[in-house]
């Protein structure tokens, strides 16, 4: 006799799904449903004896037949909206007869998880007759009058849509919340942040989804967002749903930005005066950067850009107030290398950490290049704003603090000192030290705490904002397609003809990237500086150990110029770049390139007919910071790539406060390491995978 209403994680029948060929299919597809909400009280129940059922109970349980479960892409589309649809009629609290709310929720967000499948799963369902499955793929532009068409919505739950009545305050719940949380961390950034429909990678090699598969040493570039940090944010925009129904969106919306801020002031202990302004990249940073200096100083304006190699490469055109990219955080199109209207003409100097050969300079050099440029510049009487680099996409530091001593001695100057801090490889006390001497630091949460990409802010000094305020001057008319008022302090005066409107995607990333930030110093600093100390010797011996990788560091005392007696993440090299050799040669820049692309893919149907171990390694998605261009020698051009600490290699292997397994998860990473070796190895062995 056949079964009815299990639980689905109860079953396990060896039916055709379960073959060894369909077996990989299926664990993909269920790991896709952890992104689903996770609701407390609702079942999941399958039926054998209504094989084609999919029933919605309000607030108890979805029930599903089993001929869904035999298409799984297709039950997960299903269940998507199930659960979507829970999670809007709990948020109604005593509002029951508004279900209409409730399906046209579900289905805003089920059409966008489907447009986030891959392509190989939409092919599964491309020749399926499901009513669902039929009005997700007709994309229409959904309202109150178009769903009414669709009584079938209804039967799912059963409950008559008495109240057929669209309310005007449902309007920007629905345009801001009515997405998956995956979305909301690929939006309000650009177009880099898109996924290809094949691996679902962005420009920078990952997901807006976990990718638990991937060993992930990329937090100098980009991290896929962690399991822990996605259900935290996907909690959250639960809680914002309910939250907006009760109390309504603007001032719900207001009240989470303003939260993000406070943790951030809490965790890095930053006085309440100082303003903390969000923005989707350190690039949109560097913009916002000029445009507050230029409404602060009537004097022409010269921008000196330390690390100018090693930093955004569209941060000198922000600078100068151009567009850095075909279109905005806000999805204006633009048209990139054009002026964005209102900013005044400025010079730049740029400053570069290596000279024409691609060699390094020294400490020394780069102070006396940098304090020249600033004693030339004030003596033609300009406004200097001078971007220190602290620490570079490389992990270099300059100018030094004996430079910065030395600008007291120079007459008349007008200066605002910008800190580059944009990979958040500092310490509180080292935020605090900047913003008690003025400075402005511009942070990140997406490279060393592994937040999503796009989480940038820039942390204002508490006289520097009163001096800002005190201007009676507005911010770049063009900035309007790039900012809304509420990213900005809502006391200044300039920026109080920016755009209404919210950035949730920016919301949403800071909230992923806080999450990370929590836990990472909820590990004793004891343990935490240790397992810094284990996991990077480990790392930079690794790499002087490989034959086959030459590394681009060594002589830090060339440079960095801090107290290294004193530990800190500033006092010690957290990100290790190298050049991979073959056969003693130097791989060219597209070589490198190639090699990054294929070390962060399965590569494995390339070894038919190798050994298991060989299929293994070959299969495994490595990612690690993608390549940088670097001359090798005096003329040949290269680029290195780069594995480096983040904080989840700490805060992950915290767990349960328990000592031996720490020490033993900071080891189980270096192993990762070595997997990564040999899989370059693997490639390089295999040159026909570059050609």
């Amino acid at each position: 006799m056949k079964t009815s209403n299990i639980l689905i994680e109860n079953q396990y029948n060896r039916t055709r799904l379960f073959e060894k060929e369909n077996l990989n299919y299926l664990v993909r597809v269920l790991k896709r449903f952890n992104t689903a909400p996770k609701i407390n009280s609702i079942n999941i129940t399958t039926s054998d004896t209504e094989p084609d059922v999919f029933k919605i109970v309000p607030e108890k349980a979805i029930k599903i037949g089993s001929l869904f479960l035999e298409k799984p892409v297709l039950a997960l589309i299903y269940l998507r909206y199930g659960i979507e649809w829970q999670l809007w009629h709990k948020a109604l609290g005593k509002e029951k007869s508004n279900t209409l709310l409730c399906d046209l929720a579900a289905l805003k967000v089920t059409q966008i998880f489907y447009d986030l499948l891959p392509k190989k799963d939409k092919e599964k369902l491309k020749n399926l007759d499901y009513f669902l499955i039929d009005l997700i793929k007709k994309n229409e532009d959904l309202n109150t009058e178009s769903l009414l068409k669709y009584k079938e919505l209804q039967s799912f739950h059963g409950l008559n849509n008495s109240n057929n009545i669209f309310k005007e305050s449902w309007k920007p719940i629905l345009e801001n919340l009515a997405k998956p949380t995956e979305y909301l961390l690929m939006a309000g950034g650009d177009l880099r942040l898109n996924i290809d429909e094949f691996e679902l990678l962005n420009k920078y090699g990952c997901r807006p989804f976990p990718r638990p598969e991937a060993f992930t040493f990329a937090s100098s570039t980009a991290t896929s967002v962690s399991n822990f940090a996605f259900d935290k944010t996907d909690k959250i925009r639960s809680i914002l749903i309910q939250n907006s129904l009760k109390k309504g969106f603007k001032n719900t919306t207001i009240e989470f930005s303003e939260s993000l801020k406070n943790n951030l002031r809490k965790i890095f202990n930053i006085n309440d005066g100082c303003q903390i302004i969000f923005s989707p990249s350190g690039t949109d940073s560097a913009l916002q950067i000029a445009a507050i200096n230029q409404i602060i100083s009537d004097k022409e304006i010269t921008h000196i850009l330390v690390a100018s190699d090693e930093t955004g490469s569209g941060i000198p055109a922000a600078l100068k107030g151009q567009h850095f990219e075909n279109t905005t955080a806000l999805n204006y199109p633009i048209k990139k290398g054009d002026k964005i209207e209102g900013f005044r003409d400025v010079d730049l100097i740029k400053i570069p950490l290596r000279d024409e050969n691609g060699e390094l300079k020294s400490s020394f050099q780069l102070d006396t290049e940098v304090f020249n440029a600033i004693s030339e510049t004030n003596e033609l009487g300009r406004h200097i704003v001078l971007h220190a680099m602290d620490q570079s996409k490389l992990g270099y530091q300059s100018p030094s603090e004996e430079m910065m001593q030395k600008l007291d001695t120079l007459n008349n100057l007008s200066i605002q000192i910008i800190v580059d801090g944009s990979q958040l490889r500092l310490d509180p006390k080292d935020i605090q030290n900047y913003l008690n001497k003025e400075y402005m630091v511009t942070i990140t949460g997406s490279k060393y705490f592994t937040g999503p990409p796009y989480s940038g802010a820039l942390i204002v000094p508490e006289n520097v904002s009163k001096s800002i305020n005190s201007v009676k001057n507005t911010l770049p008319k063009g900035l309007t397609n790039y900012y809304n008022h509420s990213d900005w302090p809502t006391s200044w005066f300039c920026s109080k003809d920016l755009s209404d409107g919210y950035n949730y995607g920016s919301y949403m990333r800071w909230n992923a990237a806080i999450t990370e930030m929590d836990r990472y110093y909820k590990t004793p600093v004891l343990y935490r500086n240790l397992g810094i100390e284990m996991f990077c010797n480990f790392v930079e011996d690794s790499i002087k150990d490989s034959t086959f990788l030459e590394p681009l560091f060594g002589n830090e005392t060339k440079i960095n110029t801090y107290n290294s007696e004193e530990f800190g993440l500033r006092n010690i090299r957290t990100i290790f770049p190298f050049f991979i050799l073959k056969n003693n040669n130097v791989l060219p820049l597209n070589d490198v390139k190639k090699l990054y692309t294929l070390l962060n893919s399965d590569i494995s149907d390339q070894f038919e007919g190798s050994s298991l171990e060989i299929i293994r390694l070959a299969a495994q998605k490595c990612h690690i910071g993608q390549a940088v261009n670097v001359k090798y020698g005096n003329d040949f051009q290269s680029a290195v790539l780069r594995i480096s600490l983040g904080a989840r290699v700490i805060s992950e292997s915290w767990v349960n406060r328990d000592i031996s397994i720490y020490f033993r998860n900071i080891e189980t990473q270096m192993n990762q390491i070595t997997v990564i070796m040999k899989k370059i190895e693997l490639i390089l062995s295999n040159s026909e995978l570059l050609n």
